[in-house]
């Protein structure tokens, strides 16, 4: 269940975290967790993008949380927009 804008806009992002991972586990969609590090920062020490890292859903949502450590700094809006867009169009 998606629920609406407004209903997605109003829970915490890490509730919208779990509800977008969970729907992109489901649909083995390995690129909107890879399409989220363009929301980050770049990491520091010459990251040349690549992660270095089998290519999988669950592989992805481990780095994902790893990278971030629930903590989104001040791309925590565009982060969450990217769970909102994912989960209403999915």
């Amino acid at each position: 269940m998606s629920g609406s804008f407004a209903e997605l806009g109003a829970l915490p992002t890490a509730e919208l975290q779990d509800r977008a991972f969970a729907r992109a586990r489901e649909r083995a969609d390995v690129a909107f967790f890879w399409s989220l590090f363009e929301h980050l920062p770049a990491a520091e020490g010459g990251n040349d993008g690549g992660l270095g890292v089998q290519s999988t859903v669950d592989d992805a949502a481990a780095v994902w949380r790893e990278s971030t450590n629930h903590e989104y700094g001040d791309e925590e809006p565009l982060i969450r927009a990217a769970f909102i867009d994912y989960l209403l169009k999915h």
